[in-house]
This record gives C-alpha cells, sequence and structure tokens, in this order.
C-alpha cells in the first residue's frame, strides 16, 4: 500500500515500480481496474491498454489483463484486501496530521507490516508467511532498474525537416517530411517512431524553450552545406564584394534572434552574385540601404530583379532653390498644366 497525491498515469506507473520492488519480483500477470489511467477502453473482449502502461508491462514481462466491469469476482483478494486496509491502517490513521506525502507512507508502512505479519485467526501463518512459501518463488525476477515513464506524443515533421515537441525542436530524416510520426519522451531522450519503427533519436534539450537539436544526416544534400558556414564566414564573403553587401549581411544575421536562422537568407545572397554578377549585387545593396537601415534578401532579388541597380540616383533637389515651389511632392506643379514654373 502506497499513498500518491493524485491518479495520474506518472503516480499509476510509480506505484507498480513500488510495488515490484517491495514484493522482489514480477508478477506474471497484472489485474487492475478499469480506471481511465491504465485502460484507455474498456471491454470484455478486447479491452485497450494505455500505451505507456502497456509499455511498461512489456518491459516487466508481465501482461495486463483489467477484470470485467462490475466484476469484482475477477479480483476477489483485491476486494478483501480493500476490507483489511480500511479497517487496520486508514482507520488507525485517521486521527493523525502528516505534513508530508513521505511521513504518511513511512506510517502506512509500518502499519503494512504490523498486518502482514498478523496471524491468520482460522488457519496457520501469515500474509508473509503464505508470500515467502507460495507466492514469491514464482515471481519474475526484476530489471536491473525500475521502468523509466515515457510520455507519448504525436507530431508532424514540418518542412525543415525538425518535429516540435514541449517547445523544443528536434531533427528528423528528411524523407519523412509531412509525415505524422510517433515521439516517446522521457528525463533524458527523445525517439521518434514512424509505424512503429524508430527511425531517430534525440538528449532531450532543456532549458530556455525554442532550442534546436539537429543531426547533420538528417539534412538533404543541399542542406549540409550550411553547416560549413557560419556568421563570420558570411560576413568575410560579403566584404569581398563590397562594403555595402557587408553591412546587408550584417543586418540580416542580426535581424533574428538566432544567428543560424539568417544563414539561408545570406546563402541565397551569395547565390545572387553567380547570377547577376558581382558589382550588380554590390550596387543593390547599396540602394536598398538607401531606403531602409535594415534591407532583406527579399528586397535585394527585387531591385536585381527590376533593375533598379542600374539606374544613376538622381541628384538631391535643394528646396531652397525654389522657394515659391511646395513642400509636398504629389502637389501639381505650374509645368504639369502647361504653364511655366516661376523659378
Amino acid at each position: 500500500m502506497e499513498a500518491f497525491l493524485k491518479q495520474d498515469l506518472e503516480c499509476w506507473i510509480a506505484t507498480h515500480n513500488s510495488a515490484f520492488q517491495f514484493f522482489g519480483g514480477v508478477t506474471r500477470i497484472i489485474t487492475p481496474g478499469n480506471l481511465k489511467t491504465g485502460v484507455t477502453q474498456s471491454s470484455w473482449y478486447t479491452p485497450v491498454i494505455n500505451k505507456t502502461y502497456h509499455e511498461m508491462a512489456e518491459y516487466y514481462g508481465t501482461a495486463v489483463i483489467p477484470a470485467r466491469i462490475r466484476k469484482p469476482k475477477d479480483k476477489p483478494n483485491v476486494e478483501g484486501a480493500v476490507g483489511v486496509i480500511s479497517t487496520w491502517i486508514l482507520a488507525a490513521l485517521r486521527h493523525q496530521q502528516f505534513f508530508t506525502l513521505a511521513e504518511l507512507n513511512a506510517a502506512i508502512r509500518e502499519k503494512l507490516g504490523n498486518v502482514n505479519c498478523n496471524p491468520f485467526q482460522k488457519k496457520a501463518g501469515s500474509q508473509l508467511t503464505i508470500f515467502l512459501e507460495e507466492e514469491k518463488p514464482v515471481l519474475q525476477p526484476l530489471p536491473v532498474s525500475a521502468y523509466e515513464l515515457a510520455i507519448w506524443k504525436v507530431a508532424v515533421v514540418q518542412f525543415n525537416y525538425h518535429i516540435t515537441v514541449e517547445k523544443m525542436h528536434y531533427s528528423v530524416p528528411y524523407e519523412y517530411i509531412k509525415h505524422q510520426v510517433d515521439v516517446r519522451l522521457t528525463r533524458q531522450v527523445i525517439e521518434v517512431f514512424y509505424q512503429n519503427q524508430r527511425i531517430c533519436s534525440h538528449p532531450r534539450l532543456q532549458g530556455q524553450e525554442g532550442q534546436y537539436s539537429t543531426v547533420t544526416e538528417h539534412m538533404p544534400q543541399d542542406h549540409q552545406q550550411y553547416i560549413k558556414w557560419n556568421g563570420e564566414r558570411f560576413i568575410a564573403w560579403a566584404e569581398k564584394v563590397g562594403q555595402h553587401t557587408a553591412i546587408v549581411v550584417k543586418a540580416i544575421l542580426t535581424s533574428h534572434k538566432v544567428e543560424q536562422q539568417g544563414y539561408r537568407s545570406c546563402m541565397a545572397l551569395l547565390k545572387l552574385a553567380d547570377r547577376y554578377s558581382i558589382p550588380r549585387v554590390e550596387a543593390a545593396c547599396a540602394r536598398a540601404l538607401s531606403y531602409t537601415p535594415h534591407p532583406s534578401y527579399k528586397n535585394i532579388t527585387a531591385i536585381l530583379k527590376s533593375g533598379q541597380d542600374k539606374l544613376q540616383n538622381p541628384p538631391p533637389v535643394d528646396p531652397l532653390s525654389c522657394p515659391d515651389s511646395d513642400d509636398h511632392g504629389f502637389t501639381r506643379g505650374a509645368d504639369y498644366f502647361g504653364g511655366q514654373p516661376e523659378c
């Protein structure tokens, strides 16, 4: 017997681990009730067991066979034990106050030892002697370590060949893009399964949200070249093109929370030089900087496609040279109506 604060999956698995450790072995069959934590869908013939619970049973080499609904005779020993516990443990502790769960379980364990050692009234022996003589010899051995709780989730592989789990991003082989996969999470590792076949695993990321765990082999061949680049190398390449290109590359790299998010734009800018020539890229970057201090790759592409980089910069207009002119650029002057300007 053990007390828990909740009846969720984590507590349900923990109580099984505790029970097997207490027995010193594993039973060949587990017969629980039909609580939702352990049994996803109850049925007389084909009950559906919770995936984590089923995995725990396979780890210990046992089988889960839930009792039928409203059939207490399927587990009569359990029903009898509930009455014993209510009388000799719960009733005995009902007037005591506990401030931690550990204190309560220590008191329960002490009372439980007394109950197991109490002699039977109508036959020889006790619960403990029956267990040691008849039940313990047929228990299966315990594994080296207790089962570690795993949580299962479903994710879809995104176009950047990553899945997002618990606000962290993990790479998956790019062949599975747009496919739905099963994800198994433990405290230390996440494993990704497709049609019950494990396709990859990662150490589980901890700390700040939004981190990436990327394996190079999961990337397409044309994307793997990004691994060889870093911010300093992109800036060094841009400086060879020109000072304006270097400024644009720095602006792209600093516009993202994570520098690596700007590598694709920088790589695409690099390829523009092969298509349009280095002088045109430098001219396009200069013109883009005249519009905004933070130009993007799309700005440079639009300038090159429209040929604006080839245009000569118009001479600056001094508004003082024409004092009677209107300051608003959209106002039509006298030349629009066929007349002559006054200056």
